[in-house]
C-alpha cells in the first residue's frame, strides 16, 4: 500500500504540511509505505494547452508532456493506492501552485467523450486537506464550496473516490504584533490552535488511516 501527499503550502511545518504529515502517519499505522512532496521545492508550470496528452496515437496521449521537476511526480501518482491533496486557501482558491499541479495531473486523464470520461486505468483512494483563515460558516457565504466541491468532484470522476476534510480558522502567524492587523483577536486565534487544531490532526489521522487499510 503506497500513500503520497502533496503539500501545496508553501510552508513546510505550518498548517496544511501538519495535517498532511498527520494524514500520513494514519496510513502508515496502518502498514501503508507513505511520502510527502512540497510543491513549493519543485521548478514546474501549469498546462501550457500543448494538447499532446489528446492526439490520437500520441507517444504522449494521457500523460502530461511538459519535461520538468513535476514530471517524476506525476509518474509516481500512476503507481500508488492512495493520494492526499492539501493546500490553504489563497484568494479564495487553492494556493497558484497546487493549482498548477492540478491541471497537469487531471487534464492528460480527461477524454473528450460524452459523457467526458477519464482514463485513468485503476481506481485509487484520493482527499483533499484545507486549511483556511475563515469559519466553516464564512466558507459557505463566501461560496468557498462551489470551489472545493468542484475539486472533490474531479477528483471522484478522475480516480473513483474523493473525500474532503476541511480546518478552519486557522493560526497565521507566530507573532501578530509583527504585522498589520485586526481582523479578528489574535489571543481568541492562538487559543483555538491549541484546543481545536488538534482534533482537526486527528480526523487527519483518521483519514489517513481509512486510505491506509482501503485497498
Amino acid at each position: 500500500m503506497n500513500v503520497l501527499a502533496i503539500n501545496g503550502s508553501p510552508r513546510k511545518k505550518w498548517n496544511a504540511a501538519t495535517l498532511l504529515r498527520n494524514a500520513l502517519d494514519g496510513a502508515t499505522s496502518k502498514g501503508a509505505e507513505t511520502e510527502l512532496v512540497h510543491l513549493y521545492d519543485l521548478n514546474f508550470k501549469g498546462c501550457t494547452s500543448c494538447f499532446a496528452c489528446k492526439l490520437k496515437n500520441g507517444k504522449s496521449y494521457g500523460k502530461c508532456a511538459v519535461q520538468d521537476d513535476l514530471t517524476p511526480v506525476l509518474e509516481k501518482i500512476k503507481e500508488v493506492d492512495a493520494l492526499i491533496l492539501g493546500s490553504p486557501i489563497y484568494f479564495g482558491t487553492v494556493t497558484g501552485e497546487m493549482r498548477c499541479f492540478m491541471e497537469r495531473l487531471l487534464f492528460p486523464y480527461l477524454a473528450y467523450t460524452r459523457p467526458p470520461s477519464s482514463i485513468f486505468e485503476r481506481k485509487i483512494q484520493t482527499a483533499f486537506i484545507y486549511t483556511m483563515n475563515v469559519s466553516e460558516q464564512q466558507m459557505r457565504d463566501y461560496q468557498l464550496t462551489v470551489h472545493t466541491g468542484l475539486n472533490e468532484s474531479v477528483l471522484n470522476r478522475t480516480f473513483g473516490h474523493a473525500e474532503s476534510l476541511f480546518s478552519f480558522e486557522t493560526l497565521q502567524f507566530e507573532d501578530y504584533d509583527k504585522v498589520v492587523f485586526s481582523y479578528f483577536d489574535p489571543e481568541e486565534r492562538k487559543e483555538r490552535r491549541k484546543k481545536v487544531f488538534p482534533h482537526d490532526c486527528r480526523k487527519a489521522f483518521d483519514l489517513g488511516v481509512r486510505l491506509g487499510r482501503s485497498r
